[in-house]
């Protein structure tokens, strides 16, 4: 089942992975009954689309899900009754932990395939003793464990690569088409899949409770030598327990605007009209500071090959006021400091929009996995035209707070970057969200023909001349740059994370108001930033050159950027790597680290701002390949590799009219006793 040319152990589940109960309960108990009720219907509304997550990342991932689910039924949670070998019942704990924690049997932060470190003989042995279904493990017993090269990562099928996006032998050229022909005929593309019946003829899966066309699309498409057919009712039934619960939350919403937003919600996931998706943003993001913070719907972008498609996404919080206190002091002087940013006013929106800047503790997160910040919504016409929130997801962030190991980094350092490498991280994401996602404007050719900026005397661009590229009708962020957007993004935030971050008035919004501190903050910053672009190794494959994960390839990136401008040294002794450590000279951060960093960001900006598709992808491409010179540090960030944190989170129900939070034990048995319970 799997190739003789990889090491197999490179792709065995995580052993021994840190499982951490994500609790909200303190905060969930300070909630009115009417506040309890809403999150409660939200969060059964998002965790009914985990399903949707499954198909999206995987064909077999939906049948090994409903496998690890019946085995534990049969077993009723007690694995001691296998009679086994512990260390078999240990493996398949430990596989089916991560896949639950991942949605799937890819890595939801990285798209590298994990398989059991049991043998398939052993994983039968579990099955059958179980009284399981041994017809759909023999289905699926070949995907579940194969391996190769290629369909190790996610990708274009056409290419060896995986895809739940797509059925049958897609092709980027495939999807460039499609793509084009959708937006000619004014069809979005966040909630699709597609399914290949031959070089010219494709149908487009929309997802949407009802079967039947009730949205503007045509049912057939036949445009640049391709048909499609639009068929709708892809997840009909998750969503038609979406819309339920949906509609409960909508007798104890806050506000007007609530009530207004669900029903958007509502009709975009009956229909399949995105549309209507981009109206229940809208309110979404007039809905300032609520108690209960949600978002739902095809958000994120990252995993879709085509960079096009979103995600299932469902978010279920708590505002924790005292900390969104400085995030609003930071919006509140957001105009100041996009003023600093090395760009003329022609690249920036005309009036900033003050976003919705919270602290949040995470009640619900139903996805593949969970960021520690977000801005969205991600529609650039929204973000322009009416705004868009930050959100920190603050026990996400406390969670990364544990006594584990911290590799690559020198005794010297190790002390103050311990101490103070959370708090350096809580500035670098408020900044990344608010004042990276949030800045920025596209030169863009409106629908009227008319024009966002002077196109009659555009602005300057890298080359010292006025710019010749824009937007053009119909032509946004995702749609131009492809795959590459989001790395590309991630990478602009995170620049301009660390050309503020050595501002001291900034600094001192997040009350670090000591020289000794603020340097500490700075100092942390820089240090870890080169230090996740070394880990970024982990996320890119040698043998396609591809990279696994958005956010890694930014800040590798970034590390190539600091490494060129020589204020990060990789310091090692050893002929295997094992004492490699990044080395950063404090005494140049605040001059050619600084320069550097906004060398590199103006270049970011500006191509991505005029719609330089070309010089923008190439230059981003060749500052994040992978030269052999670092290459060859690959084997020792493997070995040193340490598994993610999985989260459990809580589930709710209602009894005798109260809602009733249940918290599990933080095991791979309190893991997947957490989703029998949610009755997926």
């Amino acid at each position: 089942m799997s190739s003789t040319n990889i090491d197999i152990s490179n792709f065995h589940a995580d052993a021994k992975a840190p499982i951490v109960s994500l609790t909200a309960k303190s905060f969930f108990d300070q909630l009115t009954d009417k506040e309890q009720k809403y999150a409660h219907f939200f969060s059964k509304a998002g965790h009914w689309g985990s399903r949707i997550v499954l198909r999206q990342v995987s064909h077999e991932s939906e049948p090994i899900f409903d496998l690890i689910l019946q085995i534990h039924k049969n077993l009723k949670s007690d694995y001691s009754s296998l009679k086994i070998d512990e260390d078999v019942t240990k493996g398949y704990l430990e596989y089916a932990s991560q896949f639950l924690s991942n949605l799937g049997n890819y890595k939801s932060f990285g798209d590298k395939k994990f398989i059991p470190r049991i043998s398939v003989e052993d994983f039968e042995k579990i099955v059958k003793l179980s009284n399981s279904d041994l017809d759909l493990f023999n289905k699926i017993k070949e995907p579940l464990y194969s391996i190769d090269e290629k369909s190790a990562l996610l990708g274009f099928p056409s290419d060896g690569h995986v895809s739940g996006y797509y059925f049958g032998d897609v092709s980027k050229k495939n999807i460039d088409l499609i793509k084009k022909v959708l937006a000619d005929h004014k069809v979005l593309y966040e909630n699709l899949r597609v399914k290949k019946i031959s070089e010219t003829e494709f149908i487009i899966l929309v997802a949407s409770e009802l079967t039947n066309n009730k949205t503007s699309y045509p049912n057939e498409i036949e445009a640049d030598g391709i048909k499609l057919t639009l068929k709708f009712g892809d997840h009909s039934k998750e969503f038609t327990k979406i819309i339920e619960n949906f509609k409960e939350a909508k007798d104890v919403v806050a506000n007007e605007t609530q009530s207004k937003m669900i029903d958007a919600y509502v009709e975009s996931f009956e229909t399949g009209s995105i549309d209507a998706h981009k109206e229940s943003q809208k309110y979404w993001v007039k809905d300032i500071s609520p108690v209960i913070e949600t978002n739902v719907g095809f958000i994120e972008t990252y995993r879709e090959p085509g960079g096009v498609a979103g995600e299932w996404e469902a978010l279920v919080s708590i505002q924790n006021k005292e900390r969104t206190l400085k995030f609003q002091n930071l919006v509140n002087s957001a105009e100041n400091f996009i003023k600093l940013l090395p760009w003329t006013k022609e690249y920036e929106k005309d009036k900033f929009q003050a976003p919705d800047f919270t602290s949040l503790e995470v009640l619900t997160f139903a996805g593949s996995g969970i960021p520690a910040g977000i801005n969205i919504p991600n529609y650039d016409d929204i973000r322009l035209n009416i705004g868009f929130k930050n959100v920190s997801l603050g026990n996400i962030l406390n969670a990364k707070s544990g006594k584990e190991p911290i590799t690559f980094i020198h005794d010297d350092d190790y002390e103050l970057f311990n101490k103070y490498r959370n708090d350096s991280f809580e500035v670098q994401v408020g900044i990344h969200e608010l004042l990276g996602h949030g800045s920025g404007k596209l030169l863009s050719e409106l629908h009227d023909g008319s024009f966002n900026y002077d196109h009659s005397n555009p602005p300057i661009g890298i080359d010292g001349k006025p710019v010749t590229t824009f937007y053009k009708k119909g032509e946004t962020w995702g749609s131009k740059f492809g795959s590459l957007a989001g790395a590309y993004e991630e990478c602009r935030a995170e620049v301009i994370a660390l050309y503020l971050i050595t501002n001291e008035e900034l600094l001192k919004i997040f009350g670090f108001d000591s020289k000794e501190d603020q340097d500490a903050i700075i100092y942390s910053g820089f240090l870890q930033m080169s230090r996740a672009g070394l880990l970024a190794l982990e996320f890119w494959d040698p043998s396609s050159q591809k990279w696994g994960q958005p956010h890694m390839q930014a800040r590798y990136s970034i590390l190539k950027t600091l490494l060129n401008a020589g204020l990060v040294e990789l310091v090692y002794t050893k002929e295997d790597y094992s004492d490699l450590y990044v080395k950063l000279d404090k005494s140049k951060i605040e001059t050619i680290g600084h320069e550097a960093i906004k060398d590199y960001l103006r270049h970011l900006h500006i191509y991505k701002a005029s719609g330089d598709v070309e010089n923008g992808s190439n230059y981003f491409i060749d500052r994040s390949s992978v030269t052999p010179e670092l290459a060859k540090f690959r084997p020792a960030v493997l070995k040193a590799r340490l598994p993610r944190k999985q989260f459990i989170q809580a589930n709710t129900e209602i009894i005798d009219g109260k809602v009733v939070l249940k918290e599990y034990e933080e095991s791979e048995v309190g893991m997947i006793q957490s989703f029998v319970e949610r009755e997926l």
